[in-house]
């Protein structure tokens, strides 16, 4: 039996415009790019590292 994945889920609350093109293409990387979409992601090093690059852009919704 496999073992249950950790995921959570980020919504996008900022806009990108005026931003490092680096911050564009993490939330690109995230599967957002529009203001309220939401993106169940699995919980990994490389994912947390992502958000916390943009956190004043997105939110975690639900962690499970």
């Amino acid at each position: 039996m496999a073992k249950a994945e950790k995921t959570f889920t980020v919504e996008q609350i900022g806009s990108p415009i005026r931003r490092d093109a680096s911050q564009r293409q993490t939330l690109i990387g995230l599967g957002l790019n529009k203001i309220r979409r939401q993106s169940t992601l699995q919980d990994t090093p490389a994912a947390r590292g992502m958000v916390e690059k943009v956190k004043h852009l997105v939110r975690v919704v639900d962690a499970k």
